[in-house]
């Protein structure tokens, strides 16, 4: 067999091909301007609904301005890995203080958030130890647990009795780890941390939380879902990515300096992957700097996502009621991959941007669009999205 042929044959694939021929394909469109709440997208003016740039901070003149300061005295790349030639004094900096604001002894940077997932995994979790996942986990968790050699278990999305079922199912000498995002990125769930925490104590296992779409959203000043639960000391490893909130590329873990020692010297995206560029460690560090000087972007963030809601709810437009509270991320249900994908690309068409998720990603029958809020909409933008959003749904009997 041409090992080629899964190339044309493979379901994902040629859902895109038939897709394309009816001029429904919804993904890579170029974007010609910069990440804010109006884009220019192949010459065509378009509200941004499908961004994490929660803060809005990619378009801030203070961060741009750090990013270019950085570029004329460290240049444009590191050229190496964090262990060898790739450690700035950034990049220390960054790591002193997101250990401060997320109340850890220690942070460790890795040069994406996937790879930070892999690397935190595949070091902590080693053969013959045990990774709990919550089933609706992002798929860098599933390939870090892959590369760990560990066992992956699985419970049911945000199902604690499932969760203690596998737990107290497990032998006693295994090493034990729950791994979970804070929020849910596919449905803007957040997750039950209490349950998580007080099983993890009563079944001597460690806790991993995977804030990347909780930061800069949830908790005081944005510190994310441990905060907002009023557990950071009950977290053993807290998450976190720079390309939502932080307005730039990498990630990090917070943690004991044990543990981060442990990463730094173990872990291979880390040892072996070249570390985030001058200008992507400084434009996350000036936005953190601004998440701690001010909260006033997280709050309207989060007035605006209510706004929203609320709006979809006077029109009649079906969206999934998530845990917790409101947070940016809101799914309308569209059900089927076909109207998924004509309501994308008919929304284009009106100049409103969102996000198709379709199987793998949903059960089949259960496909949605997937709004991401930014802090610098405005009421008046999210009207008229609103508005189009109503009339492309109706003309495809989606609502």
């Amino acid at each position: 067999m041409d090992i080629f042929e899964k190339c044309t044959s493979n379901p994902s694939v040629q859902l895109a091909n038939n897709s394309k021929k009816e001029g429904i394909y919804p993904y890579c469109h170029e974007l010609q301007s910069k990440q804010d709440a109006v884009v220019k997208m192949e010459d065509k003016r378009c509200i941004m609904l499908g961004s994490n740039n929660y803060l809005g901070l990619t378009v801030n003149q203070e961060v741009i301005d750090a990013g270019k300061a950085a570029l004329d005295e460290f240049g444009s790349g590191c050229s190496g890995s964090r262990f060898v030639n790739g450690t700035l004094s950034l990049h220390n900096k960054f790591e002193r203080d997101i250990a401060e604001f997320l109340g850890k002894e220690d942070a460790v940077v890795f040069g994406t958030g996937f790879q930070t997932n892999l690397g935190i995994i595949s070091a902590i979790a080693g053969r013959g130890d045990l990774v709990f996942s919550d089933k609706e986990n992002h798929a860098s968790i599933y390939d870090g647990c892959k590369l760990s050699y560990a066992t992956m278990i699985r419970y049911n999305h945000n199902d604690m009795e499932s969760l203690e079922q596998v737990l107290k199912e497990a032998p006693k000498d295994k090493g034990k780890l729950i791994v979970t995002d804070g929020v849910f990125s596919m449905t803007g769930d957040i997750c039950k941390l209490p349950e998580i925490v007080k099983l993890a104590g009563k079944y001597k296992a460690r806790v991993m939380v995977d804030d990347d779409h909780g930061f800069g959203v949830l908790g005081n000043y944005g510190r994310g879902t441990a905060d907002y639960y009023g557990l950071s000391d009950k977290v053993d490893l807290l998450m976190g990515t720079f390309s939502k909130s932080l307005a730039s590329m990498g990630g990090y873990c917070a943690c004991s300096k044990e543990v981060a020692n442990f990463l730094r010297h173990v872990s291979r995206p880390y040892i072996f992957c070249a570390s985030t560029p001058p200008s992507g460690i400084a434009t996350a560090n000036k936005a953190l700097d601004l998440i701690k000087r001010d909260d006033k972007r997280q709050k309207n963030l989060l007035k605006l996502a209510k706004y929203l809601k609320d709006s979809l709810d006077k029109k009649g437009i079906k969206h999934f009621k998530s845990y917790g509270d409101i947070v940016p991320v809101i799914p309308i249900y569209t059900y089927s991959a076909e109207n998924t994908f004509k309501a994308c690309s008919k929304l284009f068409d009106e100049g409103v941007y969102v996000n198709p998720v379709v199987p793998p990603a949903v059960p089949e029958g259960e496909c949605l669009i997937r709004i991401s809020l930014m802090a610098n909409l405005t009421k008046k933008l999210i009207d008229e999205a609103v508005g189009k959003i109503e009339k492309v749904l109706k003309d495809l009997g989606a609502m």
